[in-house]
């Protein structure tokens, strides 16, 4: 390009041989120069400045604005229309010195000056596009929270989980790629780097698959999403509130009020219970009446227990079923719902159904037995109770007579 500037340039002004047309035309150039550089560029820059901020407003919406506040404070955009402007007028400088030099005869020295501004030019423009880059990614990135944070807000198909670390994907992708392209800017190879990435990445994977599968795991359950944060789960043998999900550990909050962290990749080989995604639960109490009772009648005591307790749900209805014939009891299933699904509630139920149902029984006359054994010695000649067979008589042994 610059060479193309300067051949055009001395294709114009070599016919130009007498001192006063060269002056003249010096005077006429510098004037130029002077009119376009320090009165036509600022205005045209103010100008496009003016055109973008406008544009920029409407296309966004008012969204970003935290993030463009924070970049005027740390990257004032005075400060880099200034450099800007400072560079249109360093090249109208250059151009009008490399006229001048042409005009004057001076062909080597612009020659030899003409690397020099060219370098300088690179360099200047090098780093307009490189802090370009860097404050769109920074801002690009604050208005792609707010996109996913309003499209998070009008579905629940995305957790409050999923929007967070969904948006630092994102950010990280755009700044990430934000900073190759700057890279690609000044000219460094990055292939090297990437090859060199790839072996660390390998050896890296073999000495902490442990880490790398709660990583995955973490995905995993961010997309499955078999439990969300605040919901009362049972995870193996643990059993608790979620209370934090992270890539790497679930946080839960047991019944004891202790603090239990379980690995992603554990989570997702247990099994996980979740008590809480349905609404409600049901329950199910067993209570032994004796031999001697009425089943119908103590069911429909049972059941009038149950349907008289507020903290079991009345749709579905409670039921109670004799269930089994126990070793000293007749077995009722008690079942039942609540909702909505708290252990406060469960235990709370549990307790209302065993006072009053020991309560009601007893004013029934009807008995909750507990394990009997009885006790018989089996001596010769006796009978067996209720059948009348007589226990087998022991053998004599027999001695040899001599």
């Amino acid at each position: 390009m610059w060479w193309s500037v300067v051949s055009q340039l001395e294709s114009l002004l070599s016919d130009i041989a007498s001192t006063e047309m060269r002056l003249a035309a010096s005077v006429v150039i510098i004037l130029f120069a002077l009119g376009l550089g320090w009165l036509l560029i600022p205005r045209i820059v103010t100008t496009t400045q003016r055109l973008v901020g406008t544009w920029s407003e409407r296309l966004l919406q008012g969204r970003a604005e935290k993030s463009r506040d924070k970049l005027a404070v740390s990257v004032p955009i005075s400060a880099l229309l200034r450099l800007f402007i400072g560079l249109l007028q360093l090249l109208l400088f250059v151009l009008t010195i490399v006229a001048i030099l042409i005009l004057w005869g001076q062909l080597d020295v612009v020659l030899f000056l003409l690397p020099l501004a060219e370098d300088a030019f690179s360099i200047g423009t090098r780093i307009v596009i490189t802090v370009g880059l860097l404050g769109g990614a920074y801002i690009g990135s604050d208005l792609l929270d707010e996109l996913i944070t309003e499209f998070s807000q009008d579905t629940d198909q995305i957790t409050a989980h999923q929007q967070q670390l969904l948006t630092r994907l994102v950010q990280v992708s755009l700044l990430v790629l934000a900073a190759i392209t700057a890279l690609g800017v000044w000219g460094i190879d990055l292939s090297g780097f990437l090859v060199g990435a790839g072996f660390l990445g390998i050896v890296l994977g073999m000495a902490a698959r442990q880490t790398l599968g709660s990583l995955i795991a973490g995905f995993v359950l961010m997309f499955s999403r078999p439990f969300e944060i605040g919901d009362w789960v049972q995870i193996g043998e643990e059993e608790g509130f979620i209370t934090e999900i992270t890539i790497m550990n679930t946080h839960m909050r047991n019944f004891d009020g202790e603090y239990v962290v379980i690995p992603n990749d554990n989570v997702t080989d247990d099994a996980i219970t979740n008590r809480t995604r349905e609404g409600k639960i049901r329950l199910h109490m067993d209570v032994g009446i004796d031999y001697e009772s009425d089943p119908t009648h103590a069911c429909e005591i049972a059941q009038s227990v149950l349907d008289d307790i507020d903290s079991i749900a009345n749709n579905p209805q409670p039921h109670v079923i004799p269930a089994e014939f126990g070793d000293s009891a007749i077995i009722l299933d008690m079942r039942f719902w609540i909702d909505p699904p708290m252990p406060q509630l469960r235990w709370r139920s549990k307790a209302a159904i065993v006072t009053r149902i020991q309560k009601e029984f007893a004013a029934e006359g009807i008995s909750i037995p507990f394990p009997q054994r009885v006790v018989s010695d089996r001596s010769p000649g006796q009978t067996v109770p209720g059948t009348g067979d007589p226990f087998e008589k022991p053998v004599s042994p027999k001695h040899d007579q001599k």
